[in-house]
């Protein structure tokens, strides 16, 4: 039995006729961005996601993986990487027409969908700079990893599972990065201004925004 259908097996009739709607990429977003942003620091797999209906950013780039891969994408992620300010933030990768795009579940209204229109995956990261910051109006993207193809896990059955995404981010810690400043370009980084900072906010959870001045442990999320 393929992965796929070991998946749509699991289904409830009616989690079949949602998922099935979920026919595009931005359908695939508009759903994600209906769900609660979770503030757990524990994982969901696609298939809790899809029940339970609820999502951080970690969840929900494997929730817009798996349903990606049922009209014929590889299960693709990465991870934009944070200075020690801010939380990382993991997307959903897909190619149309030779050009990336990404699905995102975020608390950041910048952070999120990203049409097929980049030519490369630097393209698509830079996109997301200026819109990636934290409470202090800080700018703390810093690099990314190349894409991770999540099929390498599906024997650990990471779509209808939780234990195997623990494996997935410590893949994610290991694989290759890519740096997108030096240090000069940093030095020089202005505060995001006041007005693109609240609409960057808008509808956020303010429970899951990352406090630089507390200091916490980080998680693998954009929050």
């Amino acid at each position: 039995m393929s992965v796929l259908k070991d998946f749509e097996q699991t289904l409830a009739k009616s989690e079949r006729r949602i998922l099935a709607q979920m026919t595009t990429p931005m359908r695939i977003q508009a759903f994600l961005d209906k769900l609660p942003y979770s503030v757990e620091t524990g994982y969901r797999c696609p298939l809790r996601v899809l029940r339970e209906h609820v999502a951080h950013c970690f969840d929900g780039a494997l929730f817009a993986a798996a349903a990606l891969r049922r009209f014929g994408n590889p299960p693709l992620i990465f991870n934009m990487i944070a200075n020690d300010e801010d939380d990382d933030h993991i997307l959903a990768l897909y190619k149309c027409d030779g050009h990336w795009g990404a699905i995102a579940k975020s608390n950041f209204a910048g952070l999120r969908f990203r049409e097929p229109i980049y030519r490369t995956l630097r393209e698509l990261v830079m996109s997301y700079f200026e819109q990636f910051y934290n409470v202090e109006r800080k700018k703390t993207l810093r690099s990314y990893t190349v894409p991770l193809n999540l099929k390498a896990f599906d024997k650990f059955n990471w779509m209808t599972s939780d234990p195997p995404i623990e494996k997935i981010g410590k893949r994610l810690d290991e694989i290759r990065k890519v740096r997108i400043l030096t240090r000069g370009m940093i030095a020089g980084l202005s505060l995001i201004d006041e007005r693109s900072y609240r609409a960057g906010l808008v509808g956020t959870n303010r429970a899951g925004l990352y406090q630089p001045y507390k200091r916490v442990t980080r998680k693998p999320e954009k929050f």
